[in-house]
């Protein structure tokens, strides 16, 4: 499909508008909304899950096909789905709105999202920060003070601190003034892929380290630094209801390619550990559910870990 931004060449074309099988495409994202569904972000578009059925929203609104990277839910309810290269859409329940460069977006390629206390949305870019105030749209890049545009998490803390992780350092936005996050050596984070909040106000920062061979993970309680021995690049992290983390990691140069831990603040447990050589071990975006089951994307599809067993929806 021809449209204002182009043709996505990654988009796989599927007539399965409506299956009881899960998508087997790269699943890059995953999301439950506050009534209990399930989103995923597909190379085959929009999908949900119900808990009897997988529902292609890109082939049932007739939506550009462009494969989706990232998922939020606002405050208001209100789902926004990146569409690399294609823009955003916003989706109330009833019909989608697309927004794009044109409506003042710094680029179509969202990779993140976060919310302020005003109800303001904030879009990590390939090229700086969008921030949507619910009819305009305004941007920061390194031209007023951002360090690096090529932005890959976000994160809002409770005192309202804006935390950005990009490919090659972490920094903060107080609503004025740009600053660094360096690490106890005041070394620069170098890919920063995720960030997290805690309970107790600790900020987990996942990321790879350019002199740490890839350390991965640390926690700032607010005044000090804790650098945390993991495997290797934490692409994603995840903290379940008992207050564990989940992270999934890039082995690289990789011999499974990616893992999935679990984290109790002092033991790192391995939950994941392919054995199925028709699915590709990557792991992409993950969450834990309202009963407790770990949703996971993958390289060929999606995949549900009750504790006990995996299940892929082939």
């Amino acid at each position: 499909m021809i449209t204002e931004t182009g043709e996505d060449p990654f988009f796989i074309e599927s007539t399965d508008t409506v299956s009881t099988h899960g998508p087997n495409c790269i699943v890059r994202d995953v999301l439950q909304d506050k009534n209990g569904n399930l989103w995923f972000a597909t190379w085959k578009g929009i999908i949900m899950y119900d808990g009897r059925v997988f529902t292609n929203y890109t082939l049932k609104y007739g939506l550009i096909h462009f494969h989706v990277f990232a998922l939020f839910q606002d405050s208001k309810n209100k789902l926004w789905f990146s569409v690399a290269r294609g823009g955003v859409y916003r989706f109330d329940g009833k019909s989608f709105q697309l927004f794009t460069m044109k409506n003042g977006l710094p680029d179509n390629t969202i990779t993140s999202f976060a919310e302020d206390k005003n109800g303001n949305i904030w879009f990590g870019t390939e090229n700086g920060l969008g921030v949507f105030n619910g009819k305009t749209f305004s941007s920061f890049t390194t031209e007023n003070g951002l360090f690096d545009n090529v932005i890959s998490s976000l994160l809002f803390d409770k005192s309202g601190v804006l935390w950005i992780g990009s490919a090659k350092c972490l920094c903060r936005y107080d609503g004025k003034t740009f600053s660094l996050f360096n690490d106890n050596e005041g070394m620069l984070f170098f890919r920063v892929a995720s960030l997290f909040e805690d309970n107790s106000r600790n900020i987990w920062i996942g990321s790879s380290h350019p002199q740490a061979g890839g350390k991965g993970l640390c926690r700032y309680d607010g005044k000090s630094l804790t650098e945390l021995v993991v495997p290797n690049f934490i692409m994603y992290l995840r903290q379940t209801k008992k207050g564990d983390f989940l992270m999934a990691f890039n082995n690289y140069p990789a011999k499974e390619n990616f893992s999935m831990f679990r984290y109790n603040g002092k033991t790192l447990t391995e939950i994941y550990a392919e054995t199925q050589p028709e699915i590709n071990p990557a792991i992409f975006g993950m969450i834990e559910d309202n009963n407790v089951n770990i949703w996971f994307g993958t390289a060929r599809g999606i995949c549900c870990y009750n504790g006990k067993t995996f299940n892929y929806f082939q």
